[in-house]
Protein backbone atom coordinates (compact mmCIF):
# COMPACT_ATOMS: atom_id res chain seq x y z
CA UNK A 1 0.00 0.00 0.00
CA UNK A 2 1.28 3.48 -0.89
CA UNK A 3 2.69 5.15 2.24
CA UNK A 4 0.90 8.46 1.65
CA UNK A 5 -2.44 6.72 1.05
CA UNK A 6 -1.97 4.64 4.19
CA UNK A 7 -1.22 7.79 6.21
CA UNK A 8 -4.34 9.45 4.85
CA UNK A 9 -6.44 6.38 5.80
CA UNK A 10 -5.01 6.47 9.31
CA UNK A 11 -6.04 10.10 9.69
CA UNK A 12 -9.58 9.50 8.38
CA UNK A 13 -10.25 6.29 10.30
CA UNK A 14 -11.87 6.80 13.71
CA UNK A 15 -9.61 5.60 16.48
CA UNK A 16 -11.16 3.73 19.36
CA UNK A 17 -9.43 5.95 21.94
CA UNK A 18 -10.84 9.06 20.24
CA UNK A 19 -14.40 7.73 20.18
CA UNK A 20 -14.65 6.07 23.60
CA UNK A 21 -13.70 6.64 27.22
CA UNK A 22 -12.56 3.54 29.05
CA UNK A 23 -14.36 3.32 32.39
CA UNK A 24 -12.07 1.86 35.02
CA UNK A 25 -10.30 -1.48 34.84
CA UNK A 26 -11.06 -4.42 32.58
CA UNK A 27 -14.35 -6.22 33.28
CA UNK A 28 -13.59 -9.57 31.75
CA UNK A 29 -11.44 -11.77 29.58
CA UNK A 30 -12.50 -13.63 26.45
CA UNK A 31 -10.86 -16.47 24.58
CA UNK A 32 -8.54 -14.16 22.67
CA UNK A 33 -8.69 -10.80 24.40
CA UNK A 34 -9.47 -8.50 27.33
CA UNK A 35 -12.79 -6.73 27.77
CA UNK A 36 -13.26 -3.17 29.05
CA UNK A 37 -16.30 -1.08 29.89
CA UNK A 38 -16.55 2.05 27.74
CA UNK A 39 -18.80 4.99 26.91
CA UNK A 40 -19.03 7.26 23.85
CA UNK A 41 -17.10 10.48 24.24
CA UNK A 42 -19.45 12.59 22.13
CA UNK A 43 -22.40 11.88 24.42
CA UNK A 44 -24.61 10.82 21.48
CA UNK A 45 -26.01 8.09 23.72
CA UNK A 46 -25.62 7.17 27.36
CA UNK A 47 -25.29 3.43 26.89
CA UNK A 48 -22.37 1.47 28.29
CA UNK A 49 -20.46 -0.65 25.79
CA UNK A 50 -17.96 -3.48 26.04
CA UNK A 51 -14.68 -3.10 24.14
CA UNK A 52 -12.85 -6.33 23.53
CA UNK A 53 -9.23 -5.73 22.65
CA UNK A 54 -7.86 -8.70 20.73
CA UNK A 55 -4.58 -10.01 22.10
CA UNK A 56 -1.48 -9.89 19.95
CA UNK A 57 -0.59 -7.78 16.95
CA UNK A 58 -2.51 -7.82 13.71
CA UNK A 59 -5.64 -9.64 12.66
CA UNK A 60 -5.17 -13.31 13.56
CA UNK A 61 -7.12 -16.17 12.00
CA UNK A 62 -9.05 -16.65 15.25
CA UNK A 63 -9.98 -12.95 15.41
CA UNK A 64 -11.10 -13.00 11.76
CA UNK A 65 -13.24 -16.05 12.50
CA UNK A 66 -14.90 -14.46 15.54
CA UNK A 67 -15.54 -11.19 13.70
CA UNK A 68 -16.95 -12.89 10.61
CA UNK A 69 -19.35 -14.97 12.72
CA UNK A 70 -20.48 -12.08 14.92
CA UNK A 71 -21.17 -9.86 11.90
CA UNK A 72 -23.64 -12.44 10.57
CA UNK A 73 -25.40 -13.29 13.84
CA UNK A 74 -28.55 -11.43 14.84
CA UNK A 75 -30.48 -12.87 17.78
CA UNK A 76 -31.69 -11.41 21.06
CA UNK A 77 -29.80 -14.06 23.03
CA UNK A 78 -26.47 -13.75 21.22
CA UNK A 79 -24.07 -10.89 21.87
CA UNK A 80 -24.19 -8.16 19.20
CA UNK A 81 -21.10 -6.85 17.45
CA UNK A 82 -21.63 -3.11 17.01
CA UNK A 83 -18.39 -2.14 15.29
CA UNK A 84 -14.79 -3.16 14.62
CA UNK A 85 -11.89 -0.75 15.16
CA UNK A 86 -8.60 -1.35 13.32
CA UNK A 87 -5.51 0.64 14.22
CA UNK A 88 -2.74 0.62 11.61
CA UNK A 89 -0.43 2.54 13.94
CA UNK A 90 -0.04 -0.29 16.46
CA UNK A 91 -1.86 -3.01 14.45
CA UNK A 92 -4.47 -3.54 17.17
CA UNK A 93 -8.04 -4.77 16.76
CA UNK A 94 -10.94 -3.83 19.06
CA UNK A 95 -14.51 -5.14 18.97
CA UNK A 96 -17.38 -2.96 20.20
CA UNK A 97 -20.05 -5.17 21.81
CA UNK A 98 -23.12 -5.01 24.02
CA UNK A 99 -22.23 -4.37 27.66
CA UNK A 100 -23.80 -6.77 30.14
CA UNK A 101 -23.73 -5.98 33.84
CA UNK A 102 -23.67 -9.60 34.97
CA UNK A 103 -22.64 -13.10 33.95
CA UNK A 104 -23.75 -16.47 35.29
CA UNK A 105 -20.39 -17.15 36.91
CA UNK A 106 -20.80 -14.17 39.24
CA UNK A 107 -24.51 -14.78 39.79
CA UNK A 108 -23.90 -18.40 40.81
CA UNK A 109 -20.89 -17.43 42.93
CA UNK A 110 -23.03 -14.88 44.83
CA UNK A 111 -25.68 -17.50 45.64
CA UNK A 112 -23.07 -20.12 46.51
CA UNK A 113 -21.38 -17.73 48.97
CA UNK A 114 -24.75 -16.91 50.54
CA UNK A 115 -25.49 -20.61 50.88
CA UNK A 116 -22.11 -21.30 52.50
CA UNK A 117 -22.64 -18.42 54.94
CA UNK A 118 -26.14 -19.72 55.72
CA UNK A 119 -27.79 -16.56 54.40
CA UNK A 120 -31.29 -16.81 52.99
CA UNK A 121 -30.72 -15.64 49.42
CA UNK A 122 -32.69 -17.89 47.10
CA UNK A 123 -32.56 -18.03 43.32
CA UNK A 124 -36.22 -18.02 42.25
CA UNK A 125 -37.37 -21.04 40.23
CA UNK A 126 -38.73 -18.71 37.59
CA UNK A 127 -35.36 -17.01 37.21
CA UNK A 128 -33.53 -20.31 36.70
CA UNK A 129 -36.12 -21.37 34.16
CA UNK A 130 -35.94 -18.08 32.27
CA UNK A 131 -32.13 -18.14 32.16
CA UNK A 132 -32.07 -21.71 30.85
CA UNK A 133 -34.79 -21.07 28.26
CA UNK A 134 -32.91 -18.08 26.86
CA UNK A 135 -29.63 -20.01 26.71
CA UNK A 136 -31.39 -22.76 24.78
CA UNK A 137 -32.96 -20.15 22.49
CA UNK A 138 -29.58 -18.66 21.65
CA UNK A 139 -27.98 -22.05 21.07
CA UNK A 140 -30.91 -23.21 18.94
CA UNK A 141 -30.30 -20.14 16.76
CA UNK A 142 -26.58 -20.92 16.47
CA UNK A 143 -27.17 -24.59 15.71
CA UNK A 144 -29.85 -23.70 13.14
CA UNK A 145 -27.16 -21.64 11.41
CA UNK A 146 -24.66 -24.52 11.55
CA UNK A 147 -22.55 -23.02 14.31
CA UNK A 148 -21.13 -24.85 17.33
CA UNK A 149 -20.22 -22.56 20.23
CA UNK A 150 -17.81 -25.13 21.77
CA UNK A 151 -17.01 -23.19 24.94
CA UNK A 152 -20.26 -22.78 26.87
CA UNK A 153 -19.72 -22.10 30.57
CA UNK A 154 -21.23 -19.69 33.13
CA UNK A 155 -18.62 -16.98 32.45
CA UNK A 156 -19.69 -16.87 28.78
CA UNK A 157 -23.38 -16.45 29.57
CA UNK A 158 -24.00 -12.72 30.09
CA UNK A 159 -27.11 -11.16 31.65
CA UNK A 160 -28.11 -7.59 30.84
CA UNK A 161 -28.56 -5.12 33.71
CA UNK A 162 -30.83 -2.08 33.93
CA UNK A 163 -32.40 -0.89 30.69
CA UNK A 164 -34.83 -2.15 28.07
CA UNK A 165 -33.07 -5.53 27.93
CA UNK A 166 -32.93 -6.05 31.70
CA UNK A 167 -32.60 -9.76 32.50
CA UNK A 168 -31.93 -10.81 28.92
CA UNK A 169 -29.31 -13.50 28.36
CA UNK A 170 -26.53 -12.91 25.83
CA UNK A 171 -24.32 -15.81 24.77
CA UNK A 172 -20.82 -14.38 24.39
CA UNK A 173 -17.24 -15.24 23.44
CA UNK A 174 -17.37 -16.84 20.01
CA UNK A 175 -13.60 -17.37 19.95
CA UNK A 176 -13.94 -21.17 19.77
CA UNK A 177 -17.11 -21.22 17.62
CA UNK A 178 -16.99 -23.16 14.34
CA UNK A 179 -19.23 -23.89 11.37
CA UNK A 180 -20.08 -27.59 11.26
CA UNK A 181 -22.16 -28.04 8.07
CA UNK A 182 -19.27 -29.11 5.84
CA UNK A 183 -15.86 -29.09 7.57
CA UNK A 184 -12.90 -29.88 5.31
CA UNK A 185 -11.34 -31.81 8.18
CA UNK A 186 -12.69 -33.60 11.26
CA UNK A 187 -13.42 -31.08 14.01
CA UNK A 188 -10.77 -32.70 16.22
CA UNK A 189 -8.11 -31.89 13.61
CA UNK A 190 -9.09 -28.22 13.53
CA UNK A 191 -8.74 -27.84 17.31
CA UNK A 192 -7.59 -30.85 19.33
CA UNK A 193 -9.29 -29.74 22.55
CA UNK A 194 -12.33 -27.55 23.10
CA UNK A 195 -14.61 -26.62 26.00
CA UNK A 196 -13.41 -25.94 29.55
CA UNK A 197 -12.92 -29.28 31.33
CA UNK A 198 -15.84 -29.08 33.76
CA UNK A 199 -18.30 -28.57 30.88
CA UNK A 200 -16.68 -30.97 28.42
CA UNK A 201 -18.85 -33.77 27.06
CA UNK A 202 -17.70 -37.38 27.61
CA UNK A 203 -17.28 -38.02 23.87
CA UNK A 204 -14.70 -35.20 23.79
CA UNK A 205 -12.87 -36.65 26.77
CA UNK A 206 -12.71 -39.99 24.94
CA UNK A 207 -11.17 -38.42 21.86
CA UNK A 208 -14.11 -38.20 19.45
CA UNK A 209 -12.90 -36.84 16.12
CA UNK A 210 -16.31 -36.16 14.59
CA UNK A 211 -18.33 -34.48 17.32
CA UNK A 212 -21.66 -32.71 16.98
CA UNK A 213 -23.83 -29.96 18.46
CA UNK A 214 -24.50 -32.42 21.30
CA UNK A 215 -21.33 -31.10 22.98
CA UNK A 216 -23.05 -27.73 23.47
CA UNK A 217 -26.13 -29.46 24.92
CA UNK A 218 -23.99 -31.33 27.48
CA UNK A 219 -22.43 -28.02 28.55
CA UNK A 220 -25.91 -26.50 28.94
CA UNK A 221 -26.86 -29.46 31.13
CA UNK A 222 -23.83 -28.73 33.33
CA UNK A 223 -24.84 -25.07 33.57
CA UNK A 224 -28.44 -26.03 34.42
CA UNK A 225 -27.26 -28.30 37.24
CA UNK A 226 -25.09 -25.45 38.54
CA UNK A 227 -28.05 -23.06 38.52
CA UNK A 228 -30.07 -25.58 40.52
CA UNK A 229 -27.37 -26.39 43.11
CA UNK A 230 -24.93 -23.40 42.98
CA UNK A 231 -22.12 -25.95 42.57
CA UNK A 232 -20.31 -27.04 39.38
CA UNK A 233 -21.59 -30.58 38.92
CA UNK A 234 -18.43 -32.05 37.39
CA UNK A 235 -15.70 -30.00 39.06
CA UNK A 236 -12.24 -31.52 39.29
CA UNK A 237 -8.62 -30.41 39.17
CA UNK A 238 -8.36 -27.73 36.49
CA UNK A 239 -5.41 -28.13 34.16
CA UNK A 240 -4.14 -26.21 31.17
CA UNK A 241 -7.11 -25.77 28.81
CA UNK A 242 -4.78 -25.71 25.82
CA UNK A 243 -3.35 -29.19 26.40
CA UNK A 244 -3.43 -31.18 23.16
CA UNK A 245 -4.65 -34.38 24.87
CA UNK A 246 -8.44 -34.78 25.00
CA UNK A 247 -8.37 -37.64 27.50
CA UNK A 248 -8.67 -36.53 31.12
CA UNK A 249 -8.79 -39.21 33.80
CA UNK A 250 -9.89 -37.00 36.69
CA UNK A 251 -12.70 -35.41 34.70
CA UNK A 252 -14.07 -38.79 33.62
CA UNK A 253 -13.81 -40.01 37.21
CA UNK A 254 -15.85 -37.01 38.36
CA UNK A 255 -18.56 -37.65 35.74
CA UNK A 256 -18.83 -41.32 36.73
CA UNK A 257 -18.84 -40.37 40.43
CA UNK A 258 -22.01 -38.38 39.76
CA UNK A 259 -23.66 -40.29 36.91
CA UNK A 260 -22.29 -43.84 37.43
CA UNK A 261 -20.28 -45.71 34.82
CA UNK A 262 -22.49 -46.09 31.73
CA UNK A 263 -23.96 -49.49 31.00
CA UNK A 264 -23.36 -50.90 27.52
CA UNK A 265 -26.98 -50.22 26.50
CA UNK A 266 -26.71 -46.57 27.62
CA UNK A 267 -23.89 -45.80 25.18
CA UNK A 268 -23.35 -48.58 22.68
CA UNK A 269 -20.72 -46.66 20.67
CA UNK A 270 -18.59 -45.90 23.71
CA UNK A 271 -16.33 -48.86 22.85
CA UNK A 272 -15.62 -47.25 19.48
CA UNK A 273 -14.17 -44.10 21.04
CA UNK A 274 -10.42 -43.58 20.36
CA UNK A 275 -9.56 -43.49 24.08
CA UNK A 276 -11.81 -46.38 25.16
CA UNK A 277 -8.93 -48.85 25.50
CA UNK A 278 -7.17 -46.51 27.92
CA UNK A 279 -10.44 -45.94 29.78
CA UNK A 280 -11.08 -49.67 30.20
CA UNK A 281 -7.60 -50.15 31.69
CA UNK A 282 -7.91 -47.28 34.18
CA UNK A 283 -11.54 -47.61 35.30
CA UNK A 284 -13.47 -50.39 36.97
CA UNK A 285 -17.22 -50.19 36.37
CA UNK A 286 -18.13 -51.71 39.74
CA UNK A 287 -16.43 -48.83 41.59
CA UNK A 288 -19.26 -46.53 40.47
CA UNK A 289 -22.21 -48.87 41.02
CA UNK A 290 -23.62 -46.86 43.93
CA UNK A 291 -23.59 -43.50 42.17
CA UNK A 292 -26.41 -41.89 40.18
CA UNK A 293 -27.52 -38.46 39.08
CA UNK A 294 -30.72 -38.77 41.11
CA UNK A 295 -28.75 -39.40 44.32
CA UNK A 296 -26.47 -36.44 43.61
CA UNK A 297 -29.31 -34.04 42.90
CA UNK A 298 -31.37 -35.31 45.84
CA UNK A 299 -28.51 -34.19 48.12
CA UNK A 300 -29.06 -30.73 46.67
CA UNK A 301 -32.83 -30.84 47.24
CA UNK A 302 -33.76 -31.47 43.60
CA UNK A 303 -36.25 -34.34 43.55
CA UNK A 304 -36.01 -37.03 40.89
CA UNK A 305 -39.74 -36.73 40.13
CA UNK A 306 -39.48 -32.99 39.37
CA UNK A 307 -39.72 -31.62 35.82
CA UNK A 308 -36.36 -29.90 36.35
CA UNK A 309 -34.60 -33.18 37.11
CA UNK A 310 -36.23 -34.96 34.19
CA UNK A 311 -35.04 -32.28 31.78
CA UNK A 312 -31.56 -32.36 33.33
CA UNK A 313 -31.27 -36.11 32.70
CA UNK A 314 -32.13 -35.56 29.03
CA UNK A 315 -29.52 -32.81 28.67
CA UNK A 316 -26.87 -34.93 30.42
CA UNK A 317 -27.56 -38.11 28.46
CA UNK A 318 -24.22 -39.89 28.20
CA UNK A 319 -24.75 -41.02 24.60
CA UNK A 320 -24.46 -37.93 22.36
CA UNK A 321 -26.77 -39.44 19.73
CA UNK A 322 -29.57 -39.62 22.32
CA UNK A 323 -29.02 -36.18 23.82
CA UNK A 324 -31.77 -33.59 23.32
CA UNK A 325 -31.56 -30.90 20.69
CA UNK A 326 -31.91 -27.30 21.88
CA UNK A 327 -35.35 -27.03 20.27
CA UNK A 328 -36.58 -30.26 21.90
CA UNK A 329 -35.34 -28.97 25.24
CA UNK A 330 -37.25 -25.70 24.75
CA UNK A 331 -40.42 -27.75 24.22
CA UNK A 332 -39.87 -29.81 27.36
CA UNK A 333 -42.78 -29.93 29.90
CA UNK A 334 -40.50 -28.17 32.41
CA UNK A 335 -41.13 -24.89 30.56
CA UNK A 336 -44.88 -25.49 30.35
CA UNK A 337 -45.49 -25.55 34.09
CA UNK A 338 -45.69 -22.41 36.24
CA UNK A 339 -43.77 -20.23 36.67
CA UNK A 340 -43.33 -19.78 32.92
CA UNK A 341 -40.01 -18.47 31.53
CA UNK A 342 -39.69 -14.75 30.73
CA UNK A 343 -36.99 -12.44 29.36
CA UNK A 344 -36.48 -10.80 32.75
Amino acid sequence: MDADFKAQLDQERTKVEDAFDFLGCKVGRGTYGHVYKAKKKDGSDTRDYALKQIEGVGLSTSACREISLLRELKHVNVITLQRVFLSHADRRVSLLLDFAEYDLWHIIKFHRSAKQNKKTVTCARGMVKSLLYQILGGIHYLHSNWILHRDLKPANILVMGDGIERGRVKIADMGFARLFNSPLKPMADLDPVVVTFWYRAPELLLGARHYTKAIDIWAIGCIFAELLTYEPIFHCKQEDIKTSTPYHHDQLDRIFSVMSFPADKEWEDMKKMPEYTRLSKEFKKSNYANYSLSKYMDKHSVRSDSRAFQLLTRLLTIDPTKRLSALDAMNDPYFKEDPRPTDE
